[in-house]
């Protein structure tokens, strides 16, 4: 392989093909050879993430960001720009659809339109490739579309069902709603820079942009909407938790890959956000409300998959916490985590009450007071301080950082807590200890990592005159949820925790009142399959 050839440049273009292709084959073919096509979706889906890997090595032997373009029409292009943070996704996104597809070989057997799942399982899968390597924002938006579009088709799998309709309904007026936000995005970029190229772009915005900077905050704010709704932000996020009745493969590429799309949006026009710090703070207080408002919903449901899913509500507005405060690396390694544990919950949900059967009931929590909570508390606060100096202060150095290096701090208080309910005795204090010390330099040392890994492909954190008092207002409210955990069992049978409870389990009627909205707008008819 040359790497001075500009052809190398074209290898992460041709990635999403192999599964795009798929899209050529009819309805009727695709269903009279059902397990045909399953195999075969099976083996483009490795052909792309064998492509997608041989793609990052090329990135990694070349030292540089690749970019080409293939075809262009004035200010559209079909281009690809491909740095660390699109070799990240690429390779993530490839592995979820070979895993997904995998699991689906002999999923939906016997059922007619089998062969059709595949075929817009495996095109879903294909424009969200498209849509990392884009190097244009055109082309960006066009693959933006095309992974809703064929998602759609996945979420309406079971025409019959009312409420899978009303569910994918809601998701696809609040999903043309954010293209409409892109598009007018675009516009505006063409606009003010007369190129939608992302290498061009990212150029203009670098260091002073007073020229541009209303455009900058126009075009920010426009791409802070439409990630909102692209991620199941709060008060759009009820679409989420409804769409339980497709197909549990798609729920796993659903809640493990597309959902990322709105976080990968933010950080990959990085450069540009960071110029923009009046969006960023709107993102990083909604996306912290979203997450404590999932958190609370998530811990009241009595379902596994609708608890699966406001935890996936949570984790991607605590996500856009982490992009709205500038701790962009974070927020990637944060997708890369969540996307691998969301899928493995996903594909294994339905084996967990049998497990759990066969597990017998938990061990019971000897709960040791106030000041026990107290106790963990300080000590997973100065294990956080420690493993801070240890980075050379690396956690407190920004805002962003410093108010996740507090939440981390809640984590292992609750880490601590647990382990200490569960074992007695100075080997399990000691042992407690232990764990959560690895687990906080395992923390720092994979955020520093991947810091450092994607260097200059993400802006630093901006400073900005709300990002402290977001930071420090969102880990006191985890702090507040946090107790929760500390307190017993009996807190619900309160009138104050009767309340609470069945207030969070209906998710605060936001939803109720939505479908309510969509169901008179777009009456969900059930029609024969």
């Amino acid at each position: 392989m040359n790497l001075h050839d500009p052809s190398v440049a074209l290898l992460p273009l041709l990635v999403p093909l192999p599964l795009l292709a798929v899209l050529l084959l009819p309805r009727g073919v695709a269903n009279a050879i059902p397990k045909s096509i399953g195999k075969a979706a099976q083996f483009l889906g490795l052909l792309s993430l064998l492509l997608s890997l041989v793609s990052a090595g090329a990135l990694v032997l070349a030292g540089h960001p690749l970019a080409f373009t293939a075809a262009s029409w004035g200010p559209v292009a079909i281009s690809t720009y491909f740095d660390p943070v699109s070799a990240v996704m690429l390779v993530l996104a490839a592995f979820l659809a070979v895993a997904v597809i995998r699991f689906s070989g002999n999923y939906l057997g016997g059922n007619p339109d089998q062969g059709r799942f595949f075929k817009w399982l495996s095109v879903t899968a294909g424009c969200a490739l498209l849509l990392v390597v884009s190097g244009n924002l055109a082309l960006f938006v066009l693959s933006w579309m095309g992974v809703s579009m064929a998602l759609h088709k996945l979420l309406t799998f079971y025409p019959d069902r009312p409420t899978a309709l009303l569910a994918a309904r809601k998701k696809f007026l609040f999903s043309r709603i954010g293209d409409l936000a892109l598009l007018a995005a675009l516009w505006t970029a063409w606009h003010a820079f007369g190129t939608l190229d992302y290498a061009t772009l990212f150029a203009s915005t670098s260091g002073d942009a007073g020229n541009h900077s209303g455009s900058i905050q126009g075009i920010a704010l426009l791409l802070v909407l439409a990630a909102v709704l692209k991620s199941a932000q709060f008060p759009f996020h009820g679409w989420l938790p409804d769409t339980m009745e497709t197909p549990t493969p798609v729920s796993a590429l659903m809640h493990a890959g597309i959902i990322n799309a709105g976080g990968f949006l933010i950080i990959r026009f990085s450069p540009l956000m960071a110029k923009a710090p009046h969006a960023l703070e709107l993102l990083a207080a909604v996306g912290g409300f979203t997450a404590l408002f999932g958190s609370l919903v998530m811990i009241t449901q009595t379902s596994v998959k609708r608890t699966l899913a406001f935890s996936t509500v949570a984790q991607m507005g605590f996500m856009m916490l982490q992009c709205g405060l500038g701790a962009f690396a974070l927020a990637l390694l944060h997708i890369a985590a969540h996307s691998l544990y969301k899928a493995h919950a996903f594909l294994s949900s339905g084996s967990v009450i049998a497990g759990l059967r066969a597990a017998g009931s938990p061990p019971a929590r000897r709960y040791r007071g106030i000041l026990g909570a107290l106790a963990a508390f300080s000590v997973a606060g100065a294990l956080v301080g420690l493993l801070s100096l240890l980075s050379g202060g690396a956690l407190w150095a920004d805002s962003g950082r410093f108010g996740l290096g507090l939440i981390l701090a809640v984590a292992l208080a609750q880490l601590l807590w647990h382990w200490w309910s569960t074992s007695s005795g100075i080997i399990g204090l000691l042992s407690g200890l232990a764990v959560a010390a690895g687990v906080g330099l395992l923390s720092v040392a994979l955020h520093e990592g991947t810091r450092h890994l994607l260097g200059a492909s993400v802006a630093p954190a901006p400073t900005f005159t709300l990002a402290w008092p977001i930071a420090l207002i969102t880990a006191f409210s985890f702090l507040l949820l946090a107790l929760r955990a500390f307190l017993p069992p009996t807190w619900v049978s309160t009138a104050a925790g009767r309340t609470l409870f069945v207030h969070s389990y209906n998710g605060f009627y936001v939803n109720t009142a939505a479908n309510r909205l969509i169901a008179s707008l777009w009456p969900p008819s059930a029609r024969k399959s």
